[in-house]
């Protein structure tokens, strides 16, 4: 064991099962499930998980109800057919030393869509609307909560039956357990309100149903938020005082923030970037003193630092690594064996995790896409020939491309024409809130001197020096740059791009009009940048909103940041020209004419075209592989993951 994380890999016994160390993988929904069921996918997820060491597991929810079905894939725990999906998945995780927990859950008004597009009949504690899905519920009465009551405990008895270890009971994010608890939300004249022993009826209900369900040894938890961080929502003296009125029947508590019910409390489900890492210590620090058993935290916690760190105060027994873990399985053995700078660190971006979650997709990683693809890129095969790769760009897509090709076996040198690796990422960084995003840069480059790749910098490869070095393939990672359209312009305006400002290469005025087509985090960044250096900036977005195309909790947060800032946006906005000192913009669903004077500078945030003369010119000399944005401009996940993909087919 690492003596530099002595807490973090001390064991905990927890109702007689033993936890190898303190990291919990902890619930999160995947996408993958198919049928509401546990399926192949799902369980090469997790075993990823646990082979890396991982402690305890904590599933994704388990439905405990036909009404529990807040979207189209949750998985259900509401048959018996579930138990051996769910059999499967356990066992395969116990065979690494694994505790495996599954969440249980009622959503009660937080329906996030049904199965065939029709608004579901929601359920609460009171007909209290929601305001973030825009759900108006219906009061449940005595029969529906006895009913959900004994689908708790069926649906832990079936988790029971296939060897899960326990269960967690989703009390957090404003979910059914919360409403009853919330005296804003819960507005009955029974005896499920009142003081808060009588708004604790419904949660000591299922937490004695589920005991009695199961037996002695198997595990019950509480997952609550301690803060909703909402006008409306819980507070921690409330979600505290709730704990330590529970805690006679639990076995642990889990708490995380937020809530499901508003923009701004959502934002603390899966916190970007823009939060501070580890946030909720000074929380969990306020929890475990005042209870008796074991405390799990889980937010923002991304490196194994951050949770030793945590565990050393005393201010948790278990720390959730959620995103950590799904940017790297193999933290936790990297961890134990003293190569904790191997750690591939989660840099909270959510694109490819919640971001795919919110569209209805697998999840997976931007910097670790074999995350979600386990049964095509979990083991890669060795290279049955070696091959001579040429790598040209040293941007993300060139980056993973080099470094999965070394591994495999293959003799790979990487040219970069600046000096610098890290393409565009370098730019990202240096954008408000998103400094973080240059750790994707710095993971790479650790993969590829693992690896063994040869890195040559400040050389721009032509023709001659492919003919020279004679490769047996090229893979052309070689971007892209800025996209200027074309636009009526007269006049002596100040127009410049995105990159321009950030390398500082312009003197912006001090009015100054932000032109984003791309709707992402580009155009509200340069906007806020230079709204803090003291210009006057306005925000045009060429969508219906303004960060449009982001994962919602990266939107929501930073729409928050624009608002105090002041920032005016106009939607609807397509460019239409400039002269002296105006902007015309064209209103894309009117089609009239908006007109904005006063202007001194026009930033063009207009997305990118690739940059791509190499590949056509060698094509002759090697096989060649385009990738990332010199093949079409995007995203650093479609760059990642097409430098995995080419490099596990050479």
């Amino acid at each position: 064991m690492s003596t530099a994380f002595a807490h973090l890999f001390t064991p905990l016994q927890i109702r007689g099962k033993r936890l190898k160390n303190r990291i919990m993988s902890s619930g999160h929904d995947t996408s993958m499930p198919t049928d509401n069921l546990v399926n192949e996918q799902l369980i090469a997820y997790h075993q990823a998980r646990a082979e890396g060491g991982v402690g305890l597991i904590v599933l994704q929810v388990a439905g405990v109800h036909d009404s529990a079905r807040y979207t189209s894939h949750v998985l259900m725990a509401t048959d018996d057919a579930c138990i051996e999906g769910y059999r499967r998945l356990a066992e395969t995780c116990h065979a690494h030393g694994t505790v495996v927990l599954s969440q249980i859950f009622h959503p009660g008004r937080e329906i996030m869509e049904s199965s065939d597009g029709l608004l579901a009949v929601a359920y609460s504690a009171s007909a209290v609307p929601n305001e973030r899905f825009r759900v108006m519920p219906r009061e449940l009465d005595q029969g529906m909560i006895d009913e959900i009551v004994a689908g708790y405990a069926a649906a832990a008895r079936r988790l029971h039956q296939a060897g899960v270890d326990g269960v967690e009971v989703v009390a957090s994010h404003g979910y059914l357990p919360a409403q009853f608890i919330n005296p804003r939300v819960n507005r009955r004249s029974d005896g499920y309100n009142g003081d808060l022993e009588h708004r604790l009826r419904f949660v000591r209900e299922v937490i004695a149903a589920v005991r009695a369900s199961t037996d002695e040894h198997f595990i019950i938890g509480l997952r609550i938020s301690a803060d909703e961080r909402d006008a409306e929502g819980l507070s921690e003296d409330e979600s505290l005082g709730a704990v330590k009125a529970l805690q006679g029947q639990l076995d642990y508590v889990h708490i995380v923030a937020g809530t499901s019910a508003s923009l701004g409390g959502a934002v603390h489900i899966v916190p970007p970037m823009a939060i501070e890492a580890a946030y909720l210590a000074r929380e969990a620090g306020t929890f475990k003193a005042s209870l008796d058993i074991p405390l799990f935290v889980t937010g923002r916690i991304n490196q194994p630092q951050e949770a030793e760190l945590i565990l050393a105060r005393g201010q948790a027994d278990v720390c959730g690594m959620t995103r950590a873990l799904i940017c790297d399985p193999q933290m936790p053995n990297k961890t134990d064996s003293g190569r904790a700078e191997d750690v591939r660190a989660c840099i909270a971006c959510n694109q490819a995790c919640i971001g795919h979650f919110h569209k209805g997709l697998p999840i997976s990683c931007i910097q670790h896409p074999e995350t979600g693809r386990e049964r095509q890129f979990g083991q890669l095969q060795p290279a049955t020939l070696r091959k001579k790769v040429m790598v040209v760009g040293g941007g993300p897509a060139g980056m993973k491309a080099a470094a999965v090709a070394a591994a495999r076996g293959h003799q790979v040198t990487l040219y970069e024409a600046a000096a610098q690796l890290g393409g565009q990422v370098l730019l990202a960084q240096l954008l408000p809130r998103r400094s973080e995003f240059g750790g994707a840069s710095t993971n790479l480059q650790r993969e590829m001197q693992l690896a063994g790749v040869e890195v040559v910098r400040n050389t721009r490869v032509d023709r001659a020096l492919v003919a020279r070095e004679q490769p047996d393939a090229v893979i052309v990672a070689t971007g892209a740059a800025p996209y200027w359209p074309a636009f009526e312009r007269g006049g002596e305006l100040q127009v410049v791009d995105a990159w321009q400002v950030l390398r500082e290469q312009v003197q912006v005025g001090r009015s100054v009009m932000v032109m984003d087509w791309r709707c992402d985090w580009i155009g509200p960044g340069i906007a806020e940048r230079l709204t803090r250096a003291g210009h006057q900036v306005q925000l045009a977005v060429n969508g219906t909103h303004c960060g449009e195309s982001l994962p919602l909790y990266v939107r929501d947060q930073m729409a928050g940041e624009l608002h105090k800032l002041g920032i005016p946006i106009t939607p609807y906005a397509r460019l239409y020209g400039c002269d002296d000192s105006s902007v015309y913009l064209q209103h894309t669903a009117s089609g009239e004419a908006m007109i904005f004077e006063g202007i001194d500078t026009l930033v063009l945030c207009h997305g990118h075209h690739p940059v791509d003369t190499l590949a056509g010119e060698i094509q002759d000399l090697a096989a060649v592989h385009r990738i990332g944005d010199c093949l079409a401009a995007r995203t650093a996940e479609e760059a990642i993951y097409e430098g995995l993909k080419v490099a596990a087919s050479l």
